[in-house]
């Protein structure tokens, strides 16, 4: 599935179901929820861990829908500017940025 098709169609589920539509903030707070649940799934190694990542995308494409943002577009764009992107190791093996492109 495409992001802008999952952006679409995880604000009509939210329209549907009378869910937070207009409250950024909120959705902010509910997203934070989300990432926390992803956390534990992972760190207990839960069979549930991928439905709670793609919950965290979700609430991701609702707040970009909520915000008049194509996710698609800002996600394509994102990737081809990190691609640019030159990192070399300091002394202690950590990457750091030594280009933007």
């Amino acid at each position: 599935m495409e992001i802008g098709s999952a952006q679409k169609l995880a604000w009509e589920n939210k329209n549907l179901k009378g869910f937070n539509t207009t409250d950024v903030a909120l959705e902010f707070g509910l997203l934070n929820a989300e990432v926390g649940e992803a956390f534990t799934a992972w760190r207990k190694r839960l069979p549930d861990f991928g439905e709670e990542l793609a919950d965290v995308f979700l609430y991701v494409a609702a707040l970009a829908e909520m915000n008049g943002i194509d996710l698609d577009h800002e996600v394509t764009l994102k990737i081809e500017k990190n691609a640019r992107r030159e990192y070399r190791c300091d002394e202690q093996g950590v990457p750091v940025r030594v280009r933007e492109g």
